[in-house]
């Protein structure tokens, strides 16, 4: 049997579960460009949230952590909780992973996988065609990408970078927004950080508008932290290293009760050194819901805003950056033939999942973002991949070996 595991996505999850099952011995072929939306769907001048020991792409030797890329390349050394990383520092950590564990990578996209005889059929957009043993989606964000659907209405044709109304993956530069007034929708660090750095690139104006009553908030620096709770790579609390570290028992927890976790733990909140940042620049309005986005022939944005109390007004900008997060489609999953799809049972908000990572299509994985509604949210942060990759990797080879 030579036909290979395909992986699609080359993401942190894609690339720690392929030098996961290289390291097993399995043929593998790894599609997809590396590390596509930390190089080209985050702002420059972003930092991540997550802090070094949560940054590290898990691989199956040492040698590959965040800290020794630092070392590798003589750049400046990320291993205190206090070291902020830049979005372009991680990517390049990214790369060198890629370059180091998964150096077959085929920067092609997968356009077609169906499922005949007990083998995967796959198509890349070159025009080849191959068969596979097995298939694990990694494919991270893409996608995904979620705008509430008043914002939709105001843009038939779709949100864009360039148009009234856009979402936070947009987004590279946001020195083109500089002069104008500006609306950032949401309360996560996405939003947070988007504003102030709008507001760093020379935008005329930069308003927060979020839904909670107290929902601009940012986490407590490390010297803060709750001593007597457990370490966790999210911060010190007992939930959240359950959650870390023991992700197997989550998928015994209702149905309802996860979807509720995967929404709401690790939920908006902006990270600590974001705060003196922030205070001063950036305007906010919360407590409110938007009802409704209309476009102006001038193309200016407004917002119908309605309050707690029933009260309604309105809000004009230049642009309205939706910073509204992704969700899990599976119909996002357009590779994924119809019939393959319609095979795959969900739950959740997300495919069921087996402690191996497999779906109910004997061969089909998923990891990253899909994977977080059977095994929690910590499969939407980086690292999540010390738990899902040599999971999965153990299970493929055990099925497929």
């Amino acid at each position: 049997m030579n036909d290979p595991v395909a992986v699609i996505g080359a993401g942190p999850y894609g690339l720690s579960t392929a030098a996961h099952l290289r390291a097993r011995g399995l043929p593998v072929r790894v599609f997809g460009e590396p590390m596509v939306s930390w190089r080209e769907q985050m702002p420059a001048g972003m930092l991540l949230k997550s802090t070094p020991v949560a940054s590290t792409i898990d691989a199956p030797q040492p040698g590959h952590t965040l800290l020794d890329y630092c070392h590798a390349v003589g750049g400046k050394r990320y291993q205190s909780d206090w070291d902020i990383i830049p979005v372009e520092t991680f990517a390049e950590y990214g790369l060198w992973f890629q370059e180091r564990l998964v150096p077959e990578l085929e920067r092609t996209r997968v356009v077609a996988v169906d499922r005949r005889g007990g083998r995967f059929e796959l198509k890349l957009d070159s025009g080849e065609q191959f068969t596979a043993r097995a298939v694990v989606v990694a494919s991270g964000l893409s996608g995904l990408a979620h705008l509430p659907a008043e914002f939709a209405a105001a843009v038939p044709d779709g949100p864009s970078a360039a148009g009234p109304v856009s979402h936070s993956s947009h987004h590279r530069d946001l020195g083109q927004f500089a002069g104008r007034e500006v609306v950032v929708v949401g309360a996560g660090q996405s939003a947070l950080e988007s504003a102030v750095l709008l507001a760093e690139a020379g935008a005329a104006s930069v308003r927060v508008v979020a839904r909670g009553r107290a929902a601009v908030a940012f986490g407590a620096p490390p010297d803060r932290q709750p001593r007597l709770r457990p370490v966790s790579p999210f911060g010190r609390a007992w939930s959240l290293y359950a959650l870390s570290y023991h992700a197997a028992g989550f998928r015994r927890l209702p149905a309802p009760l996860r979807a509720y976790l995967v929404r709401s733990v690790l939920g908006p909140k902006g990270a600590w050194w974001l705060r003196g940042r922030f205070a001063g620049r950036v305007q906010v309005t919360q407590g409110v819901r938007i009802t409704r986005v209309t476009v102006e022939d001038g193309g200016r944005a407004v917002l119908t805003l309605r309050g707690g109390s029933g009260r309604v007004g309105e809000l004009a900008a230049d642009h309205v950056l939706a910073a509204t997060g992704y969700r899990m489609n599976l119909a996002a999953l357009g590779f994924l033939g119809p019939e393959l799809r319609a095979a795959v049972v969900t739950g959740a908000g997300g495919p069921r999942l087996d402690a191996g990572y497999g779906s109910s299509v004997p061969g089909l994985y998923f990891t990253g973002i899909p994977a977080a509604a059977s095994f929690g949210p910590a499969m939407r942060f980086v690292c999540g991949t010390e738990y899902a990759s040599p999971r999965l990797a153990k299970a493929v080879a055990t099925a497929h070996g």
